[in-house]
C-alpha cells in the first residue's frame, strides 16, 4: 500500500508560478512510476506529467511543455511538478498517482494509488 499526499497549490495569477509537492510513504515508492494528473470541473481527469521509477524517463502534455517541470528526490519518497507561466486553462483540482512498473502510461485507470488531490486555480 501506498499513500500520498499533495500540497503546494492556490490562486496565483497568470504568468505566476506554483511548486506541487506529492510525499508518498508505504511500501517501497522506489519501484512506482509517480505521476500528475488534473481534473477541471465537468472534465475528464487527464495526465500532467509522469516520471519512471529511476527518474530517466520523463512524460509532458503537449499544453505544459516548457512551462512545467517534474522531479522526484534523490531518496524518491516525494515527487514534485514545478509549474511556471501559468494560465487560466490550468486551472484544476491536480492528483498525484503511482503505479507499480516502470512503464509510463497516459491512462489514470492504469494507476494504483492517487492522493486527494490539491487545487490550482490561475486568475486572469
Amino acid at each position: 500500500q501506498v499513500q500520498l499526499v499533495e500540497s503546494g497549490g492556490g490562486l496565483v495569477q497568470a504568468g505566476g508560478s506554483l511548486r506541487l509537492s506529492c510525499a508518498a510513504s508505504g511500501r517501497t515508492f522506489i519501484t512506482y512510476t509517480m505521476a500528475w494528473f488534473r481534473q477541471a470541473p465537468g472534465m475528464e481527469r487527464d495526465i500532467v506529467a509522469a516520471i519512471s521509477r529511476n527518474g530517466e524517463t520523463l512524460y509532458y502534455r503537449d499544453s505544459v511543455k516548457g512551462r512545467f517541470t517534474i522531479s522526484r528526490d534523490g531518496a524518491k519518497t516525494s515527487v514534485y511538478l514545478q509549474m511556471n507561466s501559468l494560465k487560466p486553462e490550468d486551472t484544476a483540482v491536480y492528483y498525484c498517482a503511482a503505479r507499480q512498473g516502470s512503464v509510463i502510461t497516459t491512462t489514470s485507470r492504469l494507476y494504483d494509488y492517487w492522493g486527494q488531490g490539491t487545487q490550482v486555480t490561475v486568475s486572469s
